[in-house]
């Protein structure tokens, strides 16, 4: 049996970016996974830190926001990670 991996590319922005330590990285996936599997398999590959900063952050797959862990991800993705911003 083969296992079909999906190659997404996550790019991290302001905390994010510090606590994973890469402003963006290629996490091959397999083929099905979601949203929710994405942001544990980061979790676990950076840390406690990420993953304390990933519980705050919008997600964007593709340029759209999706708040949904369940959400299927395509091939090819790219998924933005945005901590929250101050401003005005």
């Amino acid at each position: 049996m083969t296992t079909t991996t999906a190659p997404v590319t996550v790019r991290y922005f302001a905390a994010a970016h510090e606590a994973a330590g890469v402003a963006e990285e290629v996490v091959p996936l397999a083929g099905g996974a979601t949203v929710g599997d994405l942001l544990d398999t980061l979790a676990h590959r950076h840390g406690p830190g990420l993953r304390d900063v990933l519980a705050l952050c919008a997600v964007l797959v593709d340029g759209t926001l999706h708040r949904d862990r369940d959400r299927p991800l395509g091939t090819p993705t790219t998924v933005d990670v945005l901590p929250p911003f101050a401003g005005g």
